[in-house]
């Protein structure tokens, strides 16, 4: 437990406690259709599997890759989920916080405002994402009774229920189609960690790298958080006074080169998963969402727009913008690579990490075909 004067630096428990007494009450739902909605969810979960293999072509015939538990969650299960993912990730660069503290100014602060502010202002922007999330691969949370992972790794699909009711109401689209649209998404991540042995270490290596790298005081770090939750609160900059450079994103307090480096080949991995899942989402759509087309008309909308001014302010600073173009650039990777390689082709990314495309290969695909196809026939 990273703490600072026998005060925890953030306390995790109360982040959860937080998060989930501020989050936004889930739609009007009767206990009959709840359960049939978790219960269609979970046949959507498990049909998908086989849609998705069979279009991405990622795990060959006879080959039964790693079986990770799909979990319908409600937005407090989700809650729970991300705050111990985040646990497992930010633990080392906590502990460098800490390793800092002596000797300085911030750690004196620290010491007094202790971990339970942190752990508010964490659970309001925990509070903001769990209305929001429709679906998740999480990846990094230790297994737990609430969380069961596989008997190798921790990884837990999760499929946020009174969300992707919500959406579906909010767009008018049909529920059932809805409902495995998202599943296929989702189930594609799941596909991606549990058909690429290397891919979760390699992702957990390059974050880890990241953080290591972090030149973050205590006090910093508490002024990140505390801009976001003032945010939340209505109590950041007046209406008016918003220029280009408000809502700084929480991943803009790393700037050294070394950083930008890693932070280039994060964001060329997640364009391609998530931009991966977009294209597999629509590829199957067709032939088992008979309305993918106004699904994801209406549905990209809405992604684009977002819920107004705080909500766009929000997303900002929480990075979501940058997350909706790794979706839009992804894709167009994707689409690209397989249009001139096929999917065959396309699926040499997943050979090792050296043939993952890099940040600038997601923006010009016949540069990464150019790279990994001419190089392994010349």
């Amino acid at each position: 437990m990273t703490s600072i004067g026998g005060a925890e630096m953030v306390d995790w428990n109360l982040a959860v406690a937080t998060a989930t007494r501020l989050v936004r009450p889930g739609p009007e739902i009767s206990r009959e259709e709840a359960r049939a909605v978790v219960a269609e969810l979970r046949r959507h979960a498990k049909a998908s599997e086989e849609h998705v293999r069979a279009f991405t072509r990622m795990i060959p015939e006879g080959t039964e890759p790693e079986d990770t538990p799909v979990l319908v969650v409600d937005r407090a299960g989700w809650i729970k989920a991300n705050v111990a993912g985040f646990r497992e990730l930010l633990r080392p660069l906590l502990a460098k916080m800490e390793s800092r503290r002596s000797g300085g100014p911030g750690g004196a602060v620290l010491g007094a405002v202790g971990g339970k502010v942190t752990g508010v202002e964490l659970g309001m922007l925990l509070s903001f994402l769990a209305s929001r999330i429709l679906g998740q691969y999480e990846t990094f949370a230790p297994a737990t009774r609430e969380l069961p992972g596989s008997a190798k790794s921790s990884g837990q699909l999760l499929l946020v229920a009174p969300n992707i009711v919500h959406v579906e109401r909010e767009l008018d689209v049909d529920p059932h189609d809805f409902r495995l649209w998202v599943a296929l998404h989702e189930e594609t991540h799941r596909t991606q960690f549990t058909g690429v042995p290397w891919l979760r270490d390699h992702l957990q290596g390059e974050i880890q790298t990241f953080l290591d790298e972090t030149d973050v005081d205590p006090m910093t770090f508490l002024e990140r958080l505390r801009e976001a939750a003032q945010s939340l609160s209505g109590a950041g900059r007046p209406e008016g006074e918003r220029g280009d450079d408000s809502g700084r994103s929480l991943v803009d307090v790393v700037q050294t080169p070394a950083q930008r480096e890693v932070l280039g080949r994060l964001t060329a991995v997640m364009s391609l998963l998530e931009g991966h899942a977009d294209y597999v989402m629509d590829g199957v759509g067709p032939e088992v969402v008979h309305s993918v087309a106004e699904i994801r008309e209406k549905f990209q909308k809405r992604r684009a727009q977002g819920a107004g001014r705080l909500d766009q302010a929000l997303r900002k600073l929480l990075g979501l913008d940058a997350k909706l173009r790794q979706y839009k650039d992804g894709e167009k990777f994707v689409r690209s690579v397989v249009d001139e390689v096929g999917m065959d082709g396309f699926n040499r990314v997943w050979t090792s990490p050296n043939t993952l495309p890099t940040k600038a290969e997601i923006a010009k695909p016949a540069e990464w075909v150019a790279r990994v196809h001419r190089t392994a026939e010349s």
